[in-house]
């Protein structure tokens, strides 16, 4: 008998009380019909009610894509463990997403795990061990001296311990079972055997399958179309049929964001480079510009979301990949895609062009093994005390992502992001910058509102350690923030120091001007020639 039914009739033995697990990756790989149909049959019914969500990345960008959102609803969820949140505006209506609102408003139990920990975790499950057990993430928000990843007041449940093995301290995640799992493929045949033939990331499909498959859950595929069974080699097929118990066909579902198809984001094609459009100038870009003069060849180097995303694509925008040099070049994100060109925005996680795809779970075993030895990632806050901040802050509530794994195994780090935030305006004229409105919110506080890792831990543990903004850049010892170079126009006490919480540590003897070039106004081409 086929496997293939509507969205409704999948969703629809769902009990109450029971935990859903799903895939994707802000707008990738996201089975958006079953969250959408699950969402509708608790307003038309109010059943499943208390639901645990785990979603081992955050999952939509609730707007086109609404993914979490369609969930996010009172009495349907009860709680939800995430390796990230989705936390735009919306331009249209001017909302963060509700699941926000829920997490604000204590309205549900949130946890926030580190990506890392997230993949790692249904490996544990699917082998029905007691838990998964690291050393990553010690001391940040995660551990329970910190608040064990809890985002909300009603989260009083510890699903993080710290405990000792052999004399050292470990994070301990308990194992639980999940019931029911969604997940994303391109093609199933109607025994259900699952391909990924057309999909840009692979992220945590397979783990998800087997953690729920080894304590009795089902397993629910929504998939681009459906092909005869036999009609695929098997070495094609990455998920055998009496794995799945329901597929459900859309052949409408967007790639991602913006996206209905693409081709180049899975190796299907190649877009020739000189089709990305150029990123508009400013204070991003010259974050990005200066970034790219840390990136080395043939050095396996892992991007961040936000400005360091920006990297590869201002390195492309300056020609430095023509003529066959992108082989020379060796980018990633957390989600698994291998070489090509980084994307940004709401492409961001898979890569154009890329060379090879990894399987979530095996990716952050390449991260935590160290094999990422530079990392450019963002920041929200930086304080005295080494710390850096970008999993909650003000109004926002993103999590880590995967931050904490990258940050602790990589050996050279860059951090990227503006000097302060919230309405900052900025010029550029002949080669300099001139700051037209300061950002109301500073990011160089006394103190982190929350603790995402500790830089200087990391520097004397023998890891070399940048800040890089668009009118500052700051090397990171062991004693605290040196400021090595200013923007050229940058009155450095007004602009730099009196902008900051804390003094750093010191301002070099030989105080260097950033280059000129970074603030031309004009293609990054014709900056580099």
């Amino acid at each position: 008998m086929s496997k293939i039914v509507d969205a409704a009739t999948a969703v629809a033995s769902i009990p109450d009380g029971s935990t859903v697990g799903c895939v994707g990756v802000i707008g990738w790989v996201t089975p958006d019909a079953l969250l959408k149909a699950l969402g509708e049959r608790f307003r038309k019914t109010a059943s499943p009610k208390d639901l645990t969500f785990y979603f081992p990345v955050g999952t939509g960008d609730a707007q086109g894509i609404r993914r979490m959102d369609h969930v996010a609803q009172e009495g349907l969820m009860r709680r939800i463990v995430g390796g990230s949140y989705i936390n735009p505006v919306d331009p249209t209506t001017g909302k963060r997403p509700e699941l926000m609102r829920l997490i604000r408003e204590n309205r549900i139990e949130a946890y926030s795990w580190p990506i890392g920990a997230t993949m790692h975790w249904l490996r544990e499950v699917a082998r029905r061990s007691p838990g998964y057990m690291t050393r990553i993430g010690l001391g940040t928000y995660i551990d329970p001296e910190n608040g064990g990843g809890k985002f909300t007041e009603r989260a009083q449940d510890n699903l993080v311990r710290r405990i000792d093995f052999e004399g050292q301290s470990y994070l301990f995640y308990p194992t639980w079972k999940l019931d029911t799992v969604f997940i994303y493929a391109s093609s199933a045949d109607e025994e259900g055997n699952l391909s990924f033939e057309n999909e840009a990331l692979v992220s945590s499909n397979i783990a998800l399958i087997l953690a729920a498959k080894a304590h009795g859950g089902r397993v629910i595929a929504q998939v681009r179309r459906a092909v005869p069974h036999g009609t695929r080699p098997a070495s094609e097929v990455r998920i055998p049929g009496m794995f799945v118990d329901a597929v459900v066909v859309d052949p409408s579902m967007m790639m991602t964001t913006d996206v209905k198809f693409e081709p180049a984001y899975f190796g299907g094609e190649r877009v020739p480079l000189s089709q990305l459009p150029p990123i508009p100038m400013s204070a991003d870009k010259v974050v990005a510009l200066r970034a790219s003069k840390e990136v080395r060849k043939r050095e396996l180097s892992i991007f961040g979301f936000g400005a360091a995303a920006d990297v590869p694509l201002v390195m492309a925008e300056q020609g430095v990949f023509e003529n066959g040099s992108l082989k020379d070049y060796w980018f990633t994100t957390e989600h698994g895609s291998y070489g090509g060109i980084v994307m940004s925005g709401w492409q961001f996680s898979a890569n154009l062009n890329p060379d090879a795809i990894l399987d979530g779970v095996y990716q952050f075993d390449a991260i935590d093994g160290g094999l990422c030895r530079f990392a450019a990632l963002a920041f929200a806050q930086f304080d005295r005390g080494g710390l850096v901040n970008v999993s909650k802050f003000g109004v926002a509530n993103p999590g880590a992502g995967g931050f904490i794994d990258i940050a602790e195994n990589a050996e050279r780090l860059v951090f990227t992001g503006t000097f302060t935030t919230g309405g900052l305006d900025v010029a550029f004229a002949d080669g300099k910058l001139r700051i037209v409105k300061e950002g109301k919110v500073r990011k160089f506080v006394n103190k982190t509102e929350h603790i995402t890792y500790s830089v200087i831990d990391g520097v004397k543990r023998g890891q070399t350690a940048r800040v890089i903004t668009e009118r500052a850049v700051f090397e990171i010892a062991a004693e605290g923030l040196i400021l090595t170079e200013v923007a050229p126009g940058i009155d450095v006490r007004r602009d730099v120091l009196d902008q900051m919480e804390f003094a750093p540590w010191k301002v070099a003897d030989d105080l260097k001007l950033m280059d000129e070039a970074f603030f031309l106004d004009m293609p990054c081409q014709a900056r580099a020639s």
